[in-house]
This record gives structure tokens, sequence and C-alpha cells, in this order.
């Protein structure tokens, strides 16, 4: 995994402002090129897997006009539904630094956590994604819970959800309601075409203010972002208001199509959200559905990388490679006799001489794989034999800021 080199963190929460009226803008691109405007064409498949079909479609747009994102709503708000989680907690959160960082989880109301609460409630939002019940929202938003409630449109009870897979790494999760009728869904739209300055539409249960409706831009794409022990590698940015409560909402392109899932807000800046893209989500949603969790290889170790300085500093005997900082209690790793300060040079005879490299090499195994790991222990060159294993479907706490594998 590449080091983080630009975390976005703050210790108070804060609220991501949007773009502005986009209506207007639309509305005089449209008066000054008349032909702009397409026809919606939806052309959906249906993946298969062994409980559920997933909508997905190639990339469309609406008519651009002033009434565009009203059709958006319109059309896509109800599938959009309110997640209320009941989750046990004996500490409070309100000292942590990443407390509310999440714009999904709104704890307890907005109110901190005292250390004599022994439940908390927490609001996020999610969205189906076909006609049986099934859907997607943020792991953070129900990780925990002993009880979620799913919260419908056009239904006056909530709905008591069970899940169906979760993954910690990536923050997704899929429910299922037993609803008396199809319910409506969204299609998943294709996150890699979506531009930047692309315009884009969020709907979700803000401060429990539930099917608030905002918008922006795709601001960047490919953002990495570090929150306690989840590391996303490759986020949306975008400038649509965000805030607690939102987490697990839809965020979509003018076609109506779901191109990220709210996740996280800086609060040291307005107008800045991130999403996870619907690229993440094609990958781990097959696996959610099927397995319930996601099958991913795993060594178990914490490493640095800037070898060479390390090397100098501590008399290493070689520059080369990627220095072991600390070992996962009962990994594969501590089971093949991977040591702290020990340097990984080469992997099944390929040469190492990055964390990304590594990663690469550990992410092309298969769990339950045999790898030759070879090491640097104090000039003696050794070669170790390790077990490929699962990563382990929670976080993992590393001894600093240091990647694992």
């Amino acid at each position: 995994m590449r080091p983080i080199t630009r975390t976005i963190s703050a210790a108070v929460i804060g609220f991501a402002v949007g773009a502005g009226a986009v209506s207007g803008g639309l509305f005089a691109y449209n008066q000054m090129n008349p032909n702009a405007s397409a026809a919606l064409s939806l052309s959906t498949r249906q993946v298969k897997t062994p409980y559920a079909s997933v909508a997905t479609a190639t990339p469309s747009t609406l008519p651009l006009g002033p009434d565009t994102i009203a059709n958006v709503v319109k059309r896509d708000g109800p599938a959009v539904v309110k997640i209320v989680a009941t989750v046990p907690q004996s500490t409070s959160l309100s000292s942590s630094p990443y407390f509310n960082q999440f714009f999904g989880s709104l704890f307890g109301n907005g109110l901190p956590v005292t250390p004599q609460s022994t439940v908390q409630t927490d609001i996020g939002s999610g969205f189906f994604i076909n006609s049986r019940g099934y859907l997607l929202t943020n792991d953070h938003v129900i990780h925990g819970a002993t009880k979620i409630q799913v919260y419908v449109p056009g239904y006056s009870k909530a709905f008591t959800a069970s899940r169906v897979g979760t993954d910690y790494a990536s923050d997704l999760a899929v429910l299922k309601i037993s609803a008396p009728k199809p319910v409506p869904y969204l299609v998943l739209g294709n996150s890699n075409q979506t531009p930047v300055g692309g315009w884009v539409v969020a709907i979700g249960n803000p401060y429990d203010l539930s099917h608030t409706v905002t918008e922006g831009v795709i601001s960047a794409k490919g953002r990495p972002l570090t929150i306690g022990n989840r590391h996303y590698r490759n986020l949306l940015q975008t400038s649509a208001a965000i805030n607690p409560g939102n987490s697990g909402g839809p965020l979509l392109n003018l076609a109506g199509q779901v191109v990220g899932i709210n996740t996280a807000v800086s609060t040291q800046g307005q107008g800045i959200g991130f999403a996870i893209p619907t690229s993440t989500v094609e990958q781990i949603l097959p696996q959610l559905i099927k397995y319930g969790h996601v099958i991913r290889p795993w060594l178990g170790v914490f490493i640095v990388t800037d070898t060479k300085n390390i090397a100098h500093q501590d008399g290493l005997a070689t520059s080369h490679g990627v220095v072991i900082v600390s070992v996962e209690p009962n990994s594969p790793a501590e089971n093949a006799g991977l040591r702290s300060g020990e340097i990984i040079t080469q992997v099944n005879g390929q040469t190492v001489t990055s964390d990304t490299q590594l990663k690469n090499l550990i992410d092309k195994m298969k769990v339950g794989q045999t790898a030759t790991i070879t090491v640097n222990n104090q000039g003696k060159t050794l070669t170790k034999t390790v077990t490929i294993g699962q990563e382990p479907n929670g976080p993992i706490t590393p001894p600093s800021s240091t990647p694992s594998f």
C-alpha cells in the first residue's frame, strides 16, 4: 500500500458547502447550446449472483435544463433509505480526533457520547440495488450494531435489516429487508467515465433530515484518505454538501446513476467530501453477496519503505527492500518466522523495492498459496516459507502509520 502522502483530518465536525445553484447554470447552457440536450437511454444489464441481481448501466445523460436535478431526485429518491443502527457503546467517542469525521454515522443524534452511555444510535443512509430488498451502505454505519432498522419511503414502519455481507477494508456493507412488494432500486454507473468537473447529486439523511438533496461537482479522483484504522486508497472528492447522516447514500450523475457512495468529509474546509467510486464497489459487491465478506490474501507485516535511510541510521547491511517494523500476532508472517527488523528483499524470487510492489505481489496470490520470502537479517540472507492467509475482516491496528500487508 502506498504511504498516504496527504491525509485530511480534523478534530471537530465540519460542514461541506455545495458548489452553488446548478439549475441556473444548466439553463443558461441550454439557452446558448440548444442542441446540447441528450435523451435518456438506460441500457441495463443484470449481473447474476447466487442471491441477487444488481443493476448496472452504460453511461447516459438527461436533457440539461432547470429541472434536471429535480427529475433525478424524483426518479431516484424513492430508492434511498434511512438506516438507524443500535450499537452497544461503553466509552466516549467525543474525545477521538476522528469523532464524526465520517459524515455518515450521526452518533447519538449529534450529541457527545458520555462514558455512562451503554447504547448509541447511528444514523446513516443507503440505497436499494435490486427490487428484492438488497441495499448498499457503509460498513461504518452499521459496524458493531445489534439492531439495524431501515426506513423506506412509502412505509410508516421501519424494516429490520439483516446483514448480507460486510467489508471493513473497503467500508462497504450489503443489507437486506423483506418488503411486501418489489422496491425501487438504483443503477450503478461507471465512475471511471465520470469526469472531474462533472455535476453530481447527493441524497441522504444529514442530521436526521430525511431525503436531503445537495449538488456539486466531482472535484478530484483517486484521493487517498486515512481515518482511524481505515485506509481508503481511491476516493472521489466532491463539492456536494455532505453532513453527518449522509454516509452510505448515493452520489448520482445527471443520468441518475450511482457513481459513488458518500463516505467521509474533511472538517478543515468547505466543500470537501469523499465517496467510494463504483469502480471499487463493482469489485467488492459480488463477494459480499456470495460469501458475506471479501477474500483478500494477507501476509501480516507492518513495513516501512525508507530502507536506505534506515540502513544508514541503524547500520543495516543493505539498503534494498522494505523493513519489517512489526509482525501481526497469529499471522502467516509470524507463523513463518518473520521478525521485526528483517528486510524483505524478494518474494518468490522477485525483487522487492517498495511497499507498493510488495502489496502487488501479495495481492496476486491466493489464500492458502505457499510463498518464499527472502529476508536480510543483520547481514545474513535467509529464506522463509509462508502460507498466505486471509485478511481479517476488521480493524488491524499498526504500531504507527505504517502500512500492513
